[in-house]
């Protein structure tokens, strides 16, 4: 897995502008769509605590199969959450269900990251946390590049404005019918 010596150094961002509301066309691009699934890791816990964003993040060994996307960045795309075999109880069923997501995958250079994670924003607020818990990922398009961000203030901004592209995005009708996937147990 690649470590802090591989990491490539990536702009700051001082004044990002107008953004566009909605990225790729109007169907997934090669490489996409990119399916990854596995338990969800503990990461930093800065996601819901420090930036009102939570993110649950996919093990080191699926990163492998994004290898086919060459860039770190912003993704979106559609992920869903499983109670363990052993708890079946444990989500409810709106719990269970298809969302949109956004993805950081990359070394978070605000935080000084020391290797490279995927980490999965889920457009859902789910009653508690949900390491260990099997889940699956379809990416479907990028966003935007990585960036290092000249405050806390900046990044969330940001953060934000992914989560709209991400929603707007999977509104089209190319991505929409990804949330019915196979690849998701019903």
């Amino acid at each position: 897995m690649a470590d802090v010596e591989d990491q490539p150094p990536v702009p700051v961002q001082t004044h990002r502008g107008n953004r566009p509301e909605i990225v790729g066309g109007d169907e997934p691009e090669s490489p996409f769509p990119v399916e990854l699934a596995g338990p969800v890791q503990r990461g930093f816990g800065r996601g819901g605590k420090d930036l009102g964003c939570p993110t649950a993040n996919l093990p080191e060994d699926t990163l492998h199969k994004l290898a086919s996307v060459t860039k770190t960045g912003i993704y979106f795309g559609f992920a869903q959450v499983s109670p363990p075999d052993d708890q079946p109880d444990a989500l409810t069923e709106e719990e269970r269900k298809v969302y949109p997501m956004v993805m950081s995958l990359g070394w978070n250079p605000y935080y000084k990251n020391e290797k490279m994670t995927a980490e999965v924003h889920i457009m859902y607020n789910f009653r508690h946390d949900f390491y260990g818990f099997p889940m699956r990922v379809i990416v479907l398009g990028y966003i935007r590049p990585e960036l290092d961000y000249i405050s806390r203030e900046a990044l969330i901004d940001d953060i934000e404005t992914d989560k709209r592209v991400g929603v707007n995005s999977l509104a089209r009708p190319g991505y929409k019918k990804y949330a019915t996937d196979p690849f998701f147990p019903s």
